[in-house]
């Protein structure tokens, strides 16, 4: 690379070329953020919400929480924009960040942008922003609750020759279990639980965009809708993508000039390296050993089986964008 520099500017030698070092490089990078003491903090969620901390390509509701904390307790961060991209997960999750959202908002405006995707969980968590920015063909809402329960009684029994049994101190002490099918009571325990989230989650979105209850129902109940049909149905405010949503925020808290500061913050290489070294080498060897189909089947059921009996609110299918 050095040579062909070289040659495109006629220089003498490579040592005659005066290279700017890369620490001296990410400075002048940083420089070009903004000026100013004053902040704005965007926050990139991004992926699956789920709860505790979550990995790199989740949206972990602890980890994001905290984002939106330190955005808000941060004296010289006068705006909070939220960039979502995630077809949701984890109803607790999503109303733990919605509640960090809502308590955030009493402090400075947050602005959301949605990406591709913002829905079910990820437009939970937003739904009670200060102005919300979607793309025409954003998918959006998916107002809805889900729970999954799968039975393998018969696969284990019928395709592998494999029984189960068990001691408990109580009729319900292993449920929900996949090994057996549901009980009447079960199957009515775990309604009620979706019913009661499906109405908190309702309520959210009335109370976050001034509408009735019976209207974000009929708007609900798990349809999706592009971005420029969420604006018409009152669920977003603007056509717009982050640079908008960055100018929004800016003037809701009447900044003339700020800085931006990211999140998740950046790491370095070695934390990157050292973070995600072991995680790659199992994701290797298990692609490796399956194959790509079964590999995807085994992150399907992973997926699952983090999920089992939660309150999901989430899209029922996978979204790839090229």
């Amino acid at each position: 690379m050095k040579e062909e520099i070289k040659r495109k500017i006629g220089a003498a030698s490579i040592e005659k070329i005066k290279f700017v070092s890369l620490p001296k490089y990410a400075e002048a990078v940083s420089a070009l953020n903004g000026q100013g003491t004053d902040r704005i903090s965007v926050i990139y969620a991004e992926g699956d919400i789920v709860d505790g901390e979550g990995s790199e390509e989740q949206v972990g509701g602890n980890k994001f929480r905290s984002y939106i904390r330190k955005a808000r307790l941060d004296d010289k961060t006068k705006a909070i924009v939220i960039r979502i991209n995630s077809g949701g997960g984890s109803a607790m999750a999503s109303e733990n960040m919605w509640r960090e959202i809502e308590l955030a908002k009493k402090d400075k405006p947050v602005v959301v942008s949605f990406g591709n995707v913002a829905a079910s969980g990820g437009y939970y968590m937003a739904c009670n922003a200060d102005s919300i920015f979607v793309l025409p063909n954003t998918i959006t809402g998916s107002i809805g609750v889900f729970s999954i329960v799968p039975n393998f009684q018969e696969f284990f029994s019928d395709k592998l020759g494999v029984t189960f049994d068990g001691v408990a101190t109580g009729p319900y002490a292993n449920s929900p279990s996949v090994t057996s099918p549901l009980t009447p009571l079960q199957k009515k325990y775990l309604q009620e639980g979706v019913d009661s989230i499906y109405q908190t989650f309702l309520s959210r979105v009335a109370a976050g965009r001034k509408m009735s209850i019976a209207a974000v129902d009929s708007i609900g109940q798990g349809r999706i809708w592009t971005g420029s049909q969420a604006i018409k149905l009152g669920l977003a405010d603007r056509i717009g993508g982050m640079e908008t949503a960055m100018e929004a925020a800016a003037s809701l808290a009447k900044l003339e000039s700020y800085r931006i500061r990211q999140f998740p913050e950046r790491t370095n290489w070695l934390e990157k390296l050292t973070g995600t070294y072991s995680q790659n080498i199992s994701t290797k060897t298990l692609k490796k050993e399956l194959g790509a189909d079964l590999y995807q089947l085994y992150e399907e059921w992973k997926s699952l089986e983090a999920t089992l009996g939660k309150a999901q609110a989430k899209l029922p299918y996978r979204l790839k964008f090229n």
